[in-house]
């Protein structure tokens, strides 16, 4: 299968490896960034400078291949998208951005190819989670989404270190959050909606952020009385971001707040993903809930090592792609995360690695 991979970052490239290994796929890499490129080289993977966000020169390149991967940016997602129904090219994206997905649903009708975007870790592999759980019961009351890409040894006052995009952060930050109350289908506010528990002897708090549910609030609409996404950060954090955006004022000053992050936050590769999911409902009869929790750490292996956003983030895509070149998923239109079962998902060479993560027995 021919894959044009769009961006040359640490996902991308994590992406673009796992991919080649394998024998199957013929990867291209595309980025307007030489240096990020050069990374690639020797590895059998073919690169090729474009200006992604150009779309006579995006169209050009994505002509010739069977399927486009993006790992851009999210605000280069409808661009991304458009142009690959116009090369003719199945897509495949991580984004997290409610409107960007809407126009890309919009792009898939009529379609010959396929559009499957949200592919990653939330949204992504926590939706296909929550809907196998959700399936299971007879009725639903209340399904709990929980994701966090912590850092594994927090030092600052924010008690985080970048481990992914910061627009992609930024813009989970800032923006409504769907979520469905009383049964109801409504937007709720970001950083909104603290709570605190504990996990393994480890305090935690989780607030709104947006676009994490995926397409599952309309999936789930008429079936389940509360439906929401939360991010999972250490305590304290939530807080002083509302200063940062509210007090601030920096939330309508985005470019200014990227920039004090990314220069004065480190990054980390010792990192680890949170994962887990709570379903309550009636199930023969009784009121039950079932769990599903695990954690996912970095590989700190000196060959290759990886952090655990790269890990959970690539595996994700991947699988995705690797499950629809296998004609598991349909060919044409648009493609939710959830059709996606789960058993499918963990038995796949790509999403293994969810499956060899640590389970977590006990959540308080």
């Amino acid at each position: 299968m021919r894959i044009a991979l769009l961006g040359a970052g640490h996902i991308g490239q994590t992406i673009a490896r796992l991919l080649a290994d394998t024998g199957d796929y013929t990867v291209t890499v595309i980025d307007k960034n030489p240096a990020a490129l050069a990374k690639l080289s020797g590895r059998g993977i073919t690169t090729a400078v474009v200006d992604t966000e150009q779309p006579a020169a995006l169209v050009g390149a994505l002509r010739g291949h069977d399927a486009v991967i993006n790992a851009l940016p999210y605000h280069l997602a409808t661009l991304a998208a458009t142009q690959a129904r116009e090369a003719g090219c199945h897509y495949f994206d991580l984004t997290e951005d409610v409107a960007a997905t809407r126009e890309i649903k919009r792009l898939a009708e009529g379609a010959k190819t396929a559009f499957m975007p949200q592919c990653g870790l939330a949204p992504g592999f926590i939706g296909i989670v929550a809907h196998h759980l959700a399936s299971q019961f007879d009725s639903l009351a209340e399904v709990k989404m929980r994701v966090g890409a912590l850092p594994a040894f927090p030092t600052n006052s924010l008690k985080y270190n970048l481990t992914w995009s910061v627009d992609g952060l930024i813009n989970e930050y800032c923006h409504p959050c769907e979520a469905i109350r009383d049964g109801q289908r409504i937007d709720v506010l970001p950083l909104e909606g603290l709570e605190h528990f504990s996990l393994d002897g480890t305090e935690y708090e989780a607030f709104n952020t947006s676009g994490g549910l995926g397409t599952l609030c309309e999936t789930l609409e008429g079936k389940v009385r509360t439906l929401d996404y939360k991010s999972v950060r250490y305590p304290g954090h939530q807080a002083l971001m509302r200063v940062l955006l509210e007090e601030l004022q920096l939330k309508q000053d985005q470019g200014t707040l990227k920039d004090i992050l990314r220069r004065a936050v480190p990054t980390t590769m010792q990192d680890v993903v949170l994962v887990f999911v709570t379903v309550s409902g009636h199930k023969g009869g009784q009121f039950v809930e079932e769990v599903f929790a695990r954690k996912i750490f970095a590989d700190r292996s000196e060959r290759a090592p990886l952090s655990a956003i790269q890990i959970t983030t690539a595996a994700g895509i991947c699988a995705a792609v690797d499950l629809f070149r296998e004609g598991k998923l349909p060919q044409r239109g648009f493609i939710r995360q959830e059709q996606i079962e789960l058993p499918a998902f963990l038995a796949n060479r790509f999403g293994s690695a969810y499956q060899q993560s640590r389970q977590v027995e006990s959540i308080a």
